[in-house]
């Protein structure tokens, strides 16, 4: 059995616990957390559902405040969020059709994209605890000039970004205004949400 199919079994309140008292950073313990808010907004059941009312396909503040612990996980907290959460998190936000929780995820979602660009391109970020905040203005850390970013990695984004039904406003208009000014020819083929950083 591999490590990741041990995780992978590993019930969420033992995945929750290993992350908050960890004082090594396991990125990829959080993703499988976050797989289990996954699901229960996919099917409206399961462990971050348990005690309450939930609609399939709906997000609510608990799914909300779900995320926010396990990416706020003490473990994690001086480590920018990885590929594998900011995935995961995509799949949320694409599952999510109905939103109750106030804006709360999408605004954590915009941080938590930008926070992994950024990073994955060797570009400073605060801690997860400053940069995920919903106090803090994503515009007081995030970078606004293409200079330094992984075009790869926006790529990525676009890429995740294409197709969704629900996008990010926050996240569309500063993915857009880096692609535009990275590279126009990656710019040209996303025209799309390029029309919503407007």
């Amino acid at each position: 059995m591999t490590s990741a199919s041990i995780i992978s079994d590993a019930p969420l309140s033992e995945l929750i616990r290993k992350i908050e008292t960890s004082s090594v950073a396991d990125r990829d313990v959080s993703a499988y957390a976050l797989a289990f808010v996954r699901d229960g907004v996919i099917t409206g059941e399961g462990p971050t559902t348990t005690g309450r009312v939930h609609f399939s396909r709906a997000l609510d503040a608990d799914d909300a405040a779900w995320c926010v612990r396990i990416l706020n996980a003490a473990a994690n907290t001086n480590e920018p969020v990885s590929r594998a959460e900011a995935e995961t998190l995509f799949e949320i936000n694409k599952a999510a059709t109905e939103r109750s929780d106030d804006g709360r995820f999408d605004d954590l979602f915009a941080k938590a994209i930008v926070h992994h660009a950024a990073a994955a391109s060797g570009l400073p970020v605060p801690p997860r605890s400053v940069a995920l905040s919903p106090e803090t203005s994503i515009e007081s850390w995030a970078p606004t000039t293409a200079v330094g970013v992984n075009t790869e990695v926006l790529e990525w984004i676009a890429g995740q970004m294409r197709g969704t039904r629900r996008n990010n406003r926050a996240l569309a208009a500063l993915v857009a205004s880096l692609i535009g000014a990275a590279t126009m020819p990656l710019a040209h083929t996303l025209p799309n949400f390029l029309d919503l950083g407007m």
